[in-house]
């Protein structure tokens, strides 16, 4: 009786106490969270290093101003088209674009990937048709699209809808099929039908795989539209910018390829917030 007590009252005294291991949580917590704000000052660390090293050069006037425009330049320009509304009316115009041709490539890459997984017909007849055209580029088939549809707004619409919809199709297809065959089971042993269990469990289980087809789906339309913009257009940010080129007006190009890659990267990181914040079970706590 006396070594039992003795071994409980050992263990006890062992046993950390509690403040301490408050004190150590909250260490732990602390560290966590200079980690993040560390590691978020390190994103800007290249853009800073490229903005020092444009400054830097035009500075030194290694190329003509014309050629190599200086930031404060490129500032003046920003604060003139904003001021005049050029800059947003035409960001407005490529985003609506954008938008359009989005959702119809992705409802469209949603239905297609489907079938593909759970009918076996329709994948042995358009599966081979699927994976010919998907290795054919988007910016290839405009002079096609042009000499079938037109230079107006399906021509645009068609090219983001092409550019996303082979991603999310492929998504969707690789995200049904990793279902595992026992969920599937189950839910049958459950009486779901084949709609029902379409609905309520396979395309559910397939989010992960749909937003990483999503995140790659909506920056090559981004890139396929600013192309198409800069081939054919009357508006749009593409248009600005071949516009500006022509007359030589370097500084309005660069507004606009600084426009196109902020707007590029906030799309990519708005649908990485969708992925953290959806599949926050799949991340590990960090």
């Amino acid at each position: 009786m006396s070594q039992t007590v003795d071994t409980v009252a050992g263990v006890a005294t062992s046993a950390p106490p509690a403040p301490v291991t408050q004190a150590r949580a909250s260490t732990a917590a602390r560290a966590r969270a200079f980690a993040r704000r560390a590691s978020s000052l390190l994103w800007w660390v290249s853009p800073a290093m490229l903005f020092l090293l444009w400054w830097y050069v035009s500075a030194q006037h290694w190329f003509a101003p014309q050629l190599l425009v200086p930031p404060h330049k490129v500032y003046e320009t920003f604060s003139t088209l904003a001021a005049g509304g050029d800059l947003q009316d035409n960001l407005l115009i490529t985003l609506r674009r954008l938008a359009t041709g989005f959702v119809w490539g992705a409802l469209l890459g949603i239905g297609c990937g489907t079938l593909l997984a759970v009918n076996r017909v329709f994948s042995d007849y358009v599966r081979p048709l699927f994976d010919i055209l998907r290795q054919v580029p988007t910016l290839t088939l405009i002079p096609i699209l042009i000499l079938l549809i037109g230079i107006d707004e399906p021509l645009k619409v068609v090219v983001v809808a092409k550019a996303v919809f082979f991603p999310v199709a492929l998504a969707t297809y690789g995200g049904v099929q990793g279902v595992p065959r026992d969920l599937v089971e189950m839910g049958r042993h459950y009486g779901l039908g084949r709609a029902e269990l379409l609905r309520d469990v396979l395309l559910p289980s397939a989010i992960p795989s749909l937003l990483t087809g999503i995140r790659i789906a909506i920056a090559r339309s981004w890139l396929a539209l600013v192309a198409v913009e800069l081939l054919s257009a009357d508006s749009g940010i593409g248009e600005m910018m071949e516009m500006a080129r022509q007359m030589l007006r370097i500084d309005i190009v660069m507004v606009d390829v600084i426009a196109i890659g902020l707007i590029g990267f906030a799309l990519d990181q708005s649908i990485a917030l969708v992925q953290r914040r959806v599949l926050r079970w799949q991340t590990p706590n960090r």
